[in-house]
């Protein structure tokens, strides 16, 4: 979650992929990337990094989505627990300003699958990693 080379294999949905131009994982870093979907959009983000609390959770703020459509805010805070050794747990929380802002990220955005997604994208590249030494 906070290398830049291992991220760009596993961010968005499938069949997006991410040019990451900036990521300082450090409170007050920012992290500018953009998904590229499927059909061609992009979705230019920035985001703000509140909290990070080696390795138990990032906390950051959110801004960006569809290029020239209105922007998605929120407040991300990922979480990671060791329920058993050799497994890591992640939980994701996206906090918004409104109810109907999160409804509109979840319909325009399709946040939930995506997220979910997303999720799997990630484990699938770390078990292709294999155990670490």
């Amino acid at each position: 979650m906070t290398d830049p080379a291992q991220v760009v294999n596993w961010w968005g949905p499938r069949g997006f992929t991410t040019t990451i131009e900036a990521m300082e994982v450090r409170p007050g870093g920012a992290w500018k990337q953009v998904m590229h979907g499927p059909d061609g959009t992009d979705y230019p983000n920035e985001s703000i990094f509140k909290e990070v609390v080696r390795p138990e959770r990032i906390v950051y703020a959110h801004g960006g989505g569809k290029k020239g459509g209105p922007p998605a805010h929120f407040v991300a805070t990922w979480t990671f627990d060791e329920p058993e050794a050799g497994k890591t747990k992640v939980t994701i929380r996206m906090l918004f300003r409104t109810a109907e802002e999160r409804d509109r990220v979840v319909n325009e955005f399709g946040a939930i699958e995506g997220g979910i997604q997303t999720l799997e994208r990630m484990a699938e590249h770390l078990t292709n990693l294999g155990p670490t030494p």
